[in-house]
């Protein structure tokens, strides 16, 4: 046996740097980046903003995704800097940071990126310029009208929009005539958010465009301006075999409120495509006229739950105390939307009768069914909900992520919703609205210790209500104004002196 040869002794330092943890990969570092942010705001942005500098073009667009996910204004030079980083990923991202910030002094950096090279940045440039809204940045805009990228031009159009002045429509004309119909589609959207009486006058030729996307754009905003001058377009449009338009220019005739299109829209009650006959039952609801209830009866036990659904919403719209029994049948379906709907509908219909069993739908396992219960035991301005209302209001934080996507139970296909998080506000509308006008000392203590948990900011953010209480046409109040509105006097008030 040949004698073992003896190891060379290490140095001390060299043990050391064999223990040593091998250096963490950009990708290891991009994945801490992303765990930190998970819980909101931080405290040190310092690390996010060292990563802008990083080696890796990879690691630098994570931390300006990033900070864009927070929104912490302190991130705003260091973002505007990375507009020149040499990574076009890098600046598109820092690109739409900014606009997520959402600061007027980043306008004048974003405008110069719309000059950048790559259209990705150009496209993010423009839509964080749509972010701030600043009419300021219009002739910067107008000037990229033209660019060689359609991308570009419907971003540009898109913010041209959101500014919404009259130089802003202006610039908007431009694009009209675009050669892409996705660009003349957001130029139509886009003009469709001004108020002024002319706009429908400009939309309309836009019914007969060769690009079925620009029509259905040209049928909304018609319907957001109820304007009855194009019912005679939307309905010859509604004759032509096309399905994919058929909804827009249902809800648009439903919106002006054009009885002359009553037997269309009971015609398309019946279509075999179910998204059509969910569209006629919303529209007819809307007109509110005898033959909603009749199309709404007849399609409770349609074997589509979304129009199941709308049947049950055109019930509380058209119907009347007599429909209750096809209601409550609606309260056992098996999917939660036809559910909903005919929670929504009592409530619309003020059927205090069915208040025990609407109750029970607080315990209902789709956050949408609970919201509906909550806003129709508000409105039924039903006494016995009191301590179950109180109840959730505790156990709800105001704001939750979105409630993940209901299981299709059909073909329809599965539904997501955002209803989870608006339980905690429409909880405060509701308690607000048991009081009588005579102030109720358990809701109210209940309502001023959870207004004592919330920051000023979140009071301050617009109110996230239930679908009914939801109307384009006048501004949502905020949280703080539910709270004073449910308590009518201060905290120190209600104690017994």
């Amino acid at each position: 046996m040949a004698p073992r040869t003896p190891r060379a002794p290490r140095s001390r330092a060299a043990a050391s740097r064999a223990r040593r943890r091998p250096a963490e990969s950009p990708s290891q570092r991009a994945a801490k980046i992303r765990a930190s942010i998970a819980r909101g705001r931080l405290e040190d942005l310092s690390p996010l903003l060292l990563a802008l500098n990083d080696p890796s073009p990879g690691l630098r667009q994570t931390a300006a995704v990033a900070l864009g996910i927070l929104k912490d204004p302190r991130a705003r030079s260091t973002l505007a800097a990375a507009l020149t980083d040499p990574d076009a990923a890098v600046r598109a991202s820092a690109a739409e940071a900014l606009g997520a910030i959402g600061r007027a002094e980043s306008r004048e950096p974003l405008e110069s990126a719309l000059g950048d090279p790559d259209a990705r940045v150009r496209v993010r440039a423009a839509g964080a310029l749509g972010s701030l809204a600043d009419p300021r940045s219009v002739p910067a805009l107008a000037v990229r009208a033209s660019d060689d990228s359609p991308e570009v031009r419907q971003a540009v159009a898109a913010a041209l929009g959101a500014i919404g002045t009259e130089t802003a429509a202006g610039a908007l004309a431009l694009l009209f005539a675009d050669s892409s119909d996705r660009v003349r589609r957001e130029a139509v959207l886009g003009i469709g958010r001004r108020t002024d009486p002319g706009v429908p006058a400009i939309v309309r030729p836009f019914l007969g465009d060769p690009a079925r996307r620009v029509r259905v754009a040209a049928a909304v905003v018609l319907g957001r301006h109820r304007d009855r001058l194009s019912v005679p377009l939307l309905l010859e449009r509604l004759r032509v075999p096309e399905t994919w338009e058929k909804p827009a220019l249902l809800v648009a005739l439903g919106r002006i409120g054009a009885r002359e299109a009553v037997p269309a829209l009971v015609s398309a009650s019946d279509h075999p495509a179910h998204w059509v006959r969910v569209c006629a039952l919303h529209a007819l609801g809307d007109l509110g006229v005898p033959e909603a209830r009749t199309a709404a009866l007849a399609h409770r036990r349609d074997p589509s739950w979304a129009v199941r659904g709308a049947a049950a919403i055109a019930l509380g719209a058209a119907g009347g105390p007599d429909e209750l029994p096809a209601l409550l049948e609606l309260l056992h379906d098996v999917h939660p939307w036809p559910r909903r709907g005919a929670t929504y509908a009592i409530g619309r219909l003020g059927l205090s009768e069915a208040a025990p069993r609407i109750r029970e739908e607080l315990a209902d396992p789709a956050a949408e069914v609970r919201l509906a219960a909550i806003w129709t035991l508000g409105r039924l301005a039903d006494d016995g909900a009191r301590e179950e209302l109180v109840r959730l209001l505790y156990g709800v934080r105001p704001g939750d992520a979105d409630e993940p996507a209901f299981a299709d139970g059909d073909a329809d296909g599965p539904l997501r919703s955002d209803a989870e998080s608006r339980l905690f506000d429409a909880a405060v509308q509701a308690l607000g609205r048991l009081s009588h006008g005579a102030p109720d000392p358990f809701v109210q203590r209940a309502l001023a210790e959870v207004r004592g948990r919330l920051s000023e900011e979140e009071l301050d953010r617009l109110a996230r209500l239930p679908l009914p209480e939801v109307d384009g046409d006048r501004a949502a109040p905020t949280l703080r104004t539910l709270f004073e509105t449910a308590i009518p006097m201060s905290a120190d008030d209600e104690e017994p002196g």
